[in-house]
C-alpha cells in the first residue's frame, strides 16, 4: 500500500507572492504567473480548436468526452506516482460542488448559451468573471481591492473592449436565456476560483483535478445522450486526434496549471490574467483559421498585459 501524500498547506495569504519556493530561486509569484500564462495560451488556442470540432461533434459530447479522457490521464499519472486516489467521504460534497463550479457549469452553460447568442456576445459576458472574482475575494479571502488591482482590472477590460469593440451587445428578448446562462457560468466559475483558495484536503493536485473534471463531465455526457443527436461514424480521424489533444492538453494540463496559479496568486490577479484568454484566442484564430489580425488586436494585447502587470504588483 502506498504512503499517503502529506496534507497540502492552507492557501497562502494574499501578498505572499515574493516568497521563494523550497529548493529553488523562483518566487511563488513568478511560478504562478507562468502557470497563468500557460493556461491562457492553451485555452486561447482552444477557441479555434472548438470551432473546428463543432462542424462534426456537438458541444456537450465534445466537452464530456475530452473531460473524461483528461480525467483518466490524470488518474493514470497519479497511480504511477502511488498517490491516494479516493477522496475521504466527508469531502465528497465539497468535491462535487467544486466540480460543478470549475468544470460542469462553466463548460456546459457557456457552450449551451451559443444556441441563443453569437460567440462574440457570449465572450463579452463570460469574461466579466474577474469582476465577480474580485468582489467575492474581498469578503471571503480578505483580498482588498487595492488601487493597482483596480487599475489592472480596468486596463484588462479595456483590452477586451478593444478586442470585441466591433461586436456590440444588442440582445433581444429571445436572446435572454443565453445571456442568463453565460452570466451564471461566469459567476459560478469566479466563485469556484475563490473557493479553490479556501479548501484543504489530503488529495494531490493530480487526483483533485482528475475528480473535479470527471464529476463535472458526467452531467455533460448525460445531457449529450439526452439532447444531442450525432453520428460518431461521421467524425473523421483528424477530429478524433484533436479530441485526444483536447483531453490531454486543453483539459488535463490546462486545469492543472490553472489550479496551480490559483494556489500561488491572489484570486483577483488570476481573474485579471484570465482576460488574456480572449486575446490569445484572436491571435490563434488568425494563425489557424485565417481570421483578421491587426492593430486593434495588438492594442488589446498591450492593454491586457498592462492590466496583469498592475494586478501582479499589487
Amino acid at each position: 500500500m502506498s504512503a499517503e501524500p502529506a496534507a497540502r498547506p492552507a492557501a497562502r495569504p494574499a501578498g505572499a507572492g515574493d516568497r521563494r519556493l523550497a529548493g529553488g530561486g523562483v518566487s511563488q509569484r513568478t511560478l504562478g504567473l507562468a502557470c497563468l500564462g500557460l493556461t491562457a495560451v492553451i485555452w486561447g488556442a482552444n477557441w479555434s480548436v472548438v470551432k473546428f470540432m463543432l462542424a462534426r461533434m456537438p458541444p456537450f459530447a465534445m466537452r464530456s468526452l475530452s473531460g473524461l479522457l483528461g480525467a483518466l490521464v490524470l488518474f493514470a499519472a497519479a497511480g504511477v506516482r502511488g498517490e491516494r486516489m479516493l477522496p475521504p467521504l466527508a469531502f465528497l460534497p465539497r468535491l462535487m460542488l467544486d466540480s460543478m463550479l470549475n468544470f460542469g457549469l462553466w463548460m456546459g452553460l457557456a457552450a449551451y448559451s451559443l444556441y441563443w447568442l453569437p460567440a462574440g456576445e457570449a465572450a463579452i459576458i463570460a469574461y466579466t468573471l474577474p469582476i465577480w472574482a474580485a468582489l467575492m475575494a474581498w469578503p471571503l479571502l480578505g483580498e482588498r481591492p487595492t488601487a493597482r488591482r483596480t487599475g489592472g482590472l480596468v486596463a484588462g477590460f479595456a483590452g477586451v473592449a478593444v478586442l470585441l469593440g466591433d461586436q456590440p451587445m444588442a440582445a433581444s428578448l429571445d436572446q435572454w436565456p443565453g445571456v442568463a446562462m453565460v452570466l451564471f457560468a461566469s459567476v459560478s466559475f469566479a466563485f469556484g476560483m475563490v473557493m479553490a483558495k479556501r479548501r484543504w484536503h489530503p488529495l494531490s493536485p493530480l487526483v483533485d483535478t482528475g475528480w473535479q473534471i470527471l464529476l463535472g463531465s458526467i452531467p455533460l455526457g448525460l445531457l449529450s445522450l439526452a439532447f444531442e443527436h450525432w453520428a460518431p461514424g461521421r467524425v473523421d480521424g483528424l477530429r478524433w486526434a484533436v479530441l485526444v489533444y483536447m483531453g490531454l492538453v486543453a483539459v488535463a494540463a490546462a486545469y492543472l496549471a490553472w489550479f496551480r496559479a490559483l494556489a500561488l496568486l491572489p484570486a483577483a490577479t488570476a481573474g485579471v490574467g484570465s482576460l488574456l484568454v480572449p486575446v490569445f484566442a484572436v491571435f490563434f484564430a488568425a494563425a489557424l483559421l485565417g481570421e483578421p489580425l491587426g492593430l486593434r488586436q495588438l492594442l488589446a494585447l498591450a492593454l491586457t498585459l498592462t492590466g496583469i502587470a498592475l494586478a501582479a504588483l499589487a
